[in-house]
């Protein structure tokens, strides 16, 4: 085993943010926004009453 470590001085690929999207590929991706907060049609409505 080697008991080299290597250091860096840029931070690790997970807690950098993520590089800019336009909007059309984000579209294409994910589909249009849907708000947080909007009416969850009656299958959710229904789970929200029974738990």
């Amino acid at each position: 085993m080697s008991s080299y470590v290597y250091h860096s001085s840029r931070p690790h690929e997970s807690i950098l943010p993520r590089a800019h999207r336009d909007a059309h590929q984000r579209f294409h991706t994910y589909g249009p926004i849907q708000p947080m907060d909007g009416d969850r049609g009656l299958f959710g409505r229904l789970l929200d009453r029974l738990f």
